[in-house]
C-alpha cells in the first residue's frame, strides 16, 4: 500500500506516518511535509523521486504529474486500467493524505496584499483530492485531521478502509473544496469592489455551534458563521454568563442590533419574539434604560435587551429585578457584571463594536420552498432630498427629531408596522397586521394600556408605508397624534394630507418605504 501525504496543516500527522510505516505502507510526501516526516525519523519518498521531474517555479508544481494521478484515478477492477500501469511502470497510490493551502488564514492576515492572497490559491491540492474522491472505491482520500483516527482504526482491524468510510470521506472533500472555491471566488469579488447579484450564488459559511433545538424543539438547528472578518457582529461576542445562546435568542439578539445601530446617541433596544417592543433614546444612558423598560414593562419580560453604551451598576440593578433572556453591551461596569451574572440563566453578552453598522452591500436572505431570495440590506431611513413636509402646519424641531427616531424604529418593525413616539420613547407599536389602520389602532390602544391614556397625546405617528385611506389620520387625530411621518406614494395621498390640515397634524412623506415581513 502506498499513501501520498501533503499536508498543509499538520496536526497530527507525525503521529499518523508514524502509525502508516508501522504497518508497511509506503508513503510518498512533498515540500514541507518530507522536511517534516524526515526531521521526525519517517522514512518517505519525497515526490520528485517517484515522477523523476523536480519541483519547479518555486514549488507551484509538484504532484501535477501523471505518475500522480494515474496511480490515484486507475480503477482496480478494470483490466485496461491495470494494464495500463503496468506498460506505463506505474503504482497504484492507495491513500492520499492532503490539506490545502491556508487561504483563509492567509486573507485574514492584516494588510494582506493581493499578490500572497493568490499566491496561497492551491493547485496541485484540490487536483489530487478530487482525483482520489472520484476514485473512492479504490483509494481513501483524508483532508481533515480528526478522520485520521477512523481512518487507521479500520486500516488496524480490516487491512483497509471501508467502502462506507471511503464515501464519507469522498462526500467531506467535495465539501472541503468546494468551501475552499467559495473563499476565493468570495474574496476576488470583493477585491473587484462587484456588488451584483451574480447568475450563480455560492456562498460558504463554518459551524459555530449545533443547538439544541430550532425555532420549536422539533426542529434542527446549527448556528454558522460568515468566513471573513467581522466586526459588531454577534458571532464575535464575548459571553460572560449564562447556557449557550438558542435559535431564538440569535434571530431576537440580531433584529435588536440592526435596530440598535441606526442611533449614534445613547440608546437601548428591547425586543421580544423578533419585534422591538421598546426603544429609548437620552444623553444619559440609564435614562434611556427607563425609556425603553417604561415602554413596555410587560412584554420585556424574558427579552433582549441590547445598549450601546456601558451598563452601568444602576441599570444592572434594575435589569436583575426582571427575567431577561439576553444583554448585550460594548462594555459593562465591574459591578454590573457582577449583578447580571449573578443570575445564572441570563446570557450576558459583551460586544465591542456593537455600533459598527453593516455594510450597505451585505445580503438579506431568505429560504423558500425551492429557492432562495436575495436582496441587499435595507441600509437605508431616507434621502434629505426626498424628506417633504406636505401639510400646512410644519413640525416643531422637536417633533422632526422624534420624526426620524420613529422612522429609525418602524423600520424594524414587522408590516404592516405602526411606531407612536414621543421625547425619544417608543410609546406605542402595532407590528405585522394585515391592515395598517389595525396596526394604527393596536398601537394607540397598547400606549393607553402600558403607559397610560395620555401616552399618544402630542405623540409623533411613524408607518413603514404609505396611508391608503384616510382612515389613520382620522384614527391617529383621535389618539391625539400631532405629527405623522410615513413614506407617501398612495393614490390617495390627498385625501391624507387634506385631513391633516383639517386637524392641524404636521405629516412629512420621505419617499422611502420600509416593509420588513
Amino acid at each position: 500500500m502506498k499513501a501520498l501525504i501533503s499536508v498543509s496543516d499538520k496536526t497530527g500527522i507525525v503521529e499518523l506516518s508514524r502509525e502508516l510505516e508501522s504497518m508497511g505502507v509506503e508513503i510518498i510526501s512533498t515540500g514541507g511535509t518530507f522536511k517534516k516526516l524526515k526531521e521526525e525519523g519517517i522514512k518517505a519518498v519525497e515526490i520528485s523521486e517517484l515522477t523523476g521531474f523536480p519541483e519547479c517555479l518555486d514549488g507551484r508544481v509538484k504532484t501535477l504529474h501523471p505518475i500522480v494521478h494515474a496511480g490515484i484515478l486507475a480503477m482496480r477492477s478494470n483490466p485496461a486500467h491495470m494494464n495500463q500501469l503496468k506498460e506505463l511502470n506505474i503504482d497504484t497510490i492507495d491513500l492520499v493524505i492532503v490539506n490545502l493551502y491556508p487561504f483563509k488564514a492567509t486573507i485574514l492576515k492584516e494588510g494582506v496584499t493581493r499578490g500572497e492572497a493568490v499566491e496561497n490559491i492551491d493547485i496541485g491540492g484540490p487536483t489530487m483530492l478530487r482525483s482520489a474522491a472520484k476514485n473512492y472505491q479504490d483509494v481513501a482520500v483524508v483532508t481533515d485531521p480528526s478522520d485520521y483516527g477512523k481512518v487507521l482504526s479500520e486500516l488496524k482491524e480490516k487491512g483497509e478502509v471501508s467502502i462506507d468510510t471511503k464515501f464519507y470521506l469522498m462526500q467531506k472533500v467535495f465539501m472541503h473544496t468546494s468551501n475552499y472555491d467559495t473563499m476565493i471566488a468570495d474574496y476576488l469579488k470583493k477585491q473587484r469592489e462587484d456588488y451584483s447579484l451574480p447568475e450563480t450564488l455560492t456562498m460558504t459559511f463554518e459551524k459555530v455551534q449545533d443547538m439544541r433545538y430550532g425555532e420549536n424543539p422539533h426542529q434542527q438547528a446549527a448556528f454558522y458563521r460568515q468566513i471573513g472578518k467581522q466586526t459588531g457582529s454577534l458571532v464575535d461576542a464575548i459571553q460572560h454568563n449564562g447556557k449557550e445562546l438558542s435559535f431564538n435568542n440569535i434571530n431576537d439578539t440580531n433584529g435588536a442590533l440592526e435596530l440598535l445601530k441606526e442611533f449614534t446617541e445613547p440608546t437601548v433596544v428591547a425586543c421580544k419574539h423578533g419585534n422591538p417592543c421598546g426603544v429609548g433614546s437620552d444623553e444619559d444612558i440609564n435614562k434611556a434604560w427607563n425609556k425603553a423598560y417604561n415602554a413596555d414593562k410587560t412584554s420585556i419580560f424574558g427579552g433582549i435587551v441590547v445598549v450601546n453604551r456601558e451598563v452601568t451598576k444602576q441599570m444592572a440593578e434594575e435589569m436583575h429585578e426582571i427575567f431577561l433572556e439576553v444583554v448585550v453591551a460594548p462594555s459593562y461596569e465591574k459591578e454590573a457584571l457582577e449583578i447580571l451574572c449573578s443570575k445564572k440563566n441570563i446570557r450576558v453578552l459583551e460586544l465591542k463594536d456593537i455600533q459598527v453598522p453593516q455594510n450597505p452591500n451585505a445580503l438579506d436572505m431568505k429560504k423558500v420552498n425551492g429557492g432562495l431570495i436575495v436582496q441587499t440590506i435595507d441600509s437605508e431611513i431616507y434621502r434629505e432630498e426626498d424628506f417633504k413636509v406636505v401639510t400646512k402646519a410644519q413640525p416643531t424641531k422637536e417633533q422632526l427629531e422624534d420624526m426620524k427616531f420613529g422612522m429609525k424604529f418602524v423600520k424594524f418593525v414587522k408590516s404592516n408596522g405602526i411606531a407612536v413616539v414621543k421625547n425619544k420613547q417608543s410609546v406605542g407599536i402595532g407590528p405585522g397586521q394585515v391592515n395598517r389602520i389595525w396596526a394604527a389602532k393596536q398601537s394607540f390602544e397598547h400606549a393607553a394600556e402600558l403607559i397610560d391614556e395620555n401616552a399618544t397625546k402630542g405623540a409623533v405617528l411613524a408607518s413603514d408605508a404609505f396611508f391608503p385611506f384616510d382612515d389613520v389620520v382620522e384614527a391617529a387625530h383621535q389618539a391625539g397624534i400631532t405629527a405623522i411621518i410615513q413614506p407617501g406614494g398612495a393614490m390617495r395621498d390627498q385625501m391624507s394630507i387634506d385631513k391633516c390640515d383639517e386637524y392641524g397634524i404636521a405629516m412629512v412623506f420621505t419617499g422611502m418605504r420600509h416593509f420588513k415581513h
